[in-house]
């Protein structure tokens, strides 16, 4: 069995923190990458939001328009 030394065992620390170090450059890219997801969710239910208050204003005119010409069908 090989003798265990501290150069040994130094070699093996410093590629430990290397592969530490490559993982945090992950996370910190992952991160990133879930912050630009998540901004582009809020954009899309903020626009998904104003077209439903679009609508619900046309529906409103709609409805003004037919009860002023009187073709509204009886519910």
């Amino acid at each position: 069995m090989a003798e265990v030394t501290n150069e040994l065992i130094y070699e093996v620390l410093k590629k430990l923190q290397a592969d530490v170090a490559g993982v945090k450059d992950a996370w910190v890219e992952n991160t990133a990458a879930l912050n630009a997801i998540r901004t582009h969710m809020i954009a899309q239910s903020q626009d998904i939001q104003n077209i439903y208050s679009v609508l619900a204003r046309h529906d409103a005119r709609l409805a003004r328009i037919e009860s002023r010409l009187e073709i509204v069908e009886p519910v």
